[in-house]
């Protein structure tokens, strides 16, 4: 048997990555041990320590490159074009950073470890929900809304398609487009018929019927 090729140090680390990303993926910060990295990368466990300084360490990396991924690919889908366009490709762009990075995805799905300041999904939608807002305070302004609840709108949809992906994670149908295609004429029928001081409903009103409930199905 041909002796294993010996990495370079960047070549180790990259493999650390890799692997570390898939273990953590599969079971979780906590349930993945330092001794279990080392193993699936055929090395010892000081090699892990010399690059990482631990488990730890490794997740942090593997986390913060994941969070820095899926924010670039959403803040350059949302950077130019119509606000029906930016809508349906970050829907878009969100589904396919699943589908592309499933590992990513679980990585930052799974509960982050006790005592971690930041590190989990919540960290990227809040990043998320950060950029999304101001483009909506922007677009708020033009249109006469009050921008200061933009947040509010901004959060409500990065929070549907986060949902939205970890339902199709499972059951893969329909295709990414369709499903994109949805989510973002859902999100836009309301911001497009959005009241300018939203109140409570008018039960009186609504007993009378308007709108969905009024139309019969064809």
């Amino acid at each position: 048997m041909a002796p294993r090729k010996k990495l370079s140090a960047s070549e180790r680390r990259a493999q650390l990555i890799e692997v570390g990303r898939a273990a953590f993926a599969d079971k979780g910060f906590a349930a993945v041990s330092a001794e279990e990295i080392a193993d699936r990368a055929q090395v010892s466990k000081p090699i892990l320590y010399q690059h990482f300084g631990g488990k730890e360490g490794l997740y942090a990396v593997i986390v913060d490159r994941e969070m820095e991924n899926l924010v670039g690919i959403i803040t350059e889908a949302i950077s130019a074009g119509r606000p029906r366009e930016q809508l349906e490709r970050a829907a878009t762009s969100f589904l396919r950073y699943v589908a592309d990075n499933p590992d990513g995805f679980a990585v930052l799905s799974h509960d982050m470890p006790a005592g971690a300041g930041e590190g989990s999904l919540s960290s990227v939608l809040n990043e998320l929900a950060g950029r999304v807002g101001r483009v909506f305070a922007s677009e708020f302004k033009k249109a006469g809304y009050d921008p200061r609840y933009a947040p509010l709108y901004a959060n409500a949809l990065v929070g549907m398609v986060t949902f939205v992906s970890q339902w199709w994670v499972a059951e893969r149908k329909p295709s990414i487009e369709v499903v994109a295609s949805h989510v973002s004429a859902l999100a836009w029928m309301g911001l497009r018929n959005l009241p300018r001081k939203p109140g409570a409903v008018d039960r009186g009103r609504e007993r009378r019927g308007s709108g969905v409930g009024r139309r019969s199905p064809r």
